[in-house]
């Protein structure tokens, strides 16, 4: 197939003119313009515009499934959602449960990583290895101390798919994040620490920051905070949630100006995401959804309803430009799970993992 005429995202994330010919799931040509036989299945994309599929690291359900449901077939419909919404890859997250539910979801995660929809392509770990001082709308049931070897085992028993595992920095008392940082990426989450406790996670192998601003200490004059942490360590990039619930628009501006490179955007879904207000669950909370915010019965935040690709016409009209927008859902997130070479950007060898848009930014097709 040989996608010809449209506006396309190159690797570097400019926009030009370009055809795209895709052959058993991968881009085997990408050109001004490709020549090609009457025999090609050729689709013309003249005034749409071509972009990378979008990569959600950080997503814990929607159509009514949640990750910790432990349920292939609920798995299978939230991953067919997330294809209607651009995403053709994704890490299904898990909350603080118990370890029994852990190795279960963990179980089932590997079992559909081959179905339809869109692909699985790890595992996030969010609990249960974070603070109870910022649990946010995790339970706080089974919260534990990090523990590697129980987190190993995690990890090897089913095929080494945890690509993310999140930590409070001042719960580590035995070297998990010098440990766990040689298997997989290890994320500040869910954490009481300050900016000097931040600098040393990262300077043990942390190298990523869970839903910037939300569950840890801020930006201020006088105290950095976790988040001025970030802003300081170029090998760190950040989690943002763009529902324009959870963070300002005008905060959202001033992390791209800052680190544009290391914008990770994510949806931090839960169950209801794509259903529409009304009650669900999320890990061990009773959640409920009114005017598009998650909440727990205190007020707390409990995840988001969102999905990336909203997120991304709610940052083209936060001012973000549109290119630094894409990478930040795209070949970011990529990078952090170690999937740079496969997915988050268009070119030759790649996947063929690609949204068509028109000019309103609606969706008018996805492929992968």
């Amino acid at each position: 197939m040989i996608l010809i005429n449209a506006k396309v995202m190159d690797s570097e994330f400019c926009l030009k003119k370009a055809d795209i010919e895709i052959l058993d799931g991968r881009i085997v040509r990408f050109a001004d313009k490709l020549s090609y036989k009457e025999s090609d299945l050729v689709v013309d994309c003249e005034g749409y515009t071509i972009v990378p599929g979008f990569v959600d690291i950080h997503v814990h359900g929607g159509a009514g499934a949640d990750t910790c449901d432990a349920d292939a077939e609920g798995l299978r419909n939230m991953a067919k959602f997330l294809l209607t919404k651009g995403v053709t890859a994704f890490c299904p997250t898990t909350m603080t449960v118990s370890n029994e539910d852990i190795e279960k979801t963990l179980s089932v995660v590997r079992e559909c990583m081959q179905d339809e929809g869109s692909n699985i392509v790890g595992v996030n770990m969010e609990g249960p290895f974070i603070s109870a001082k910022r649990k946010g709308a995790q339970g706080d049931e089974f919260i534990q101390a990090p523990n590697f070897e129980l987190f190993k085992k995690f990890f090897d028993d089913y095929g080494g798919i945890i690509k993310l595992v999140d930590i409070a920095p001042e719960c580590d008392e035995e070297g998990f994040i010098e440990k766990a940082s040689k298997l997989c990426t290890v994320s500040v989450a869910h954490t009481a620490t300050d900016y000097a406790g931040a600098k040393a996670a990262f300077e043990k192998g942390a190298t990523h920051a869970t839903h910037l601003f939300n569950a840890m200490s801020g930006l201020t004059h006088r105290e950095p905070g976790v988040v001025g942490a970030v802003f300081d360590t170029e090998t760190v990039s950040g989690e943002l949630i763009c529902d324009g619930i959870h963070i300002h628009p005008a905060v959202v501006r001033h992390v791209f100006e800052v680190m544009p490179e290391r914008v990770c955007v994510v949806s931090d879904a839960m169950r209801l995401s794509g259903m529409g207000d009304g009650e669900g669950t999320l890990g061990v909370n009773h959640v409920t959804v009114k005017d598009g915010k998650a909440t727990l019965a205190d007020g707390t935040i409990a995840g988001s309803v969102s999905n990336l690709h909203d997120e991304l016409k709610n940052l083209v009209a936060w001012g973000i430009p549109f290119e630094k927008a894409v990478r930040a859902m795209t070949l970011n997130p990529a990078k952090q799970i170690g999937m740079a070479d496969e997915i988050g950007s268009l070119a030759v060898g790649k996947r063929a993992d690609l949204v068509v848009m028109d000019e309103n930014l609606e969706i008018v097709a996805v492929y992968h």
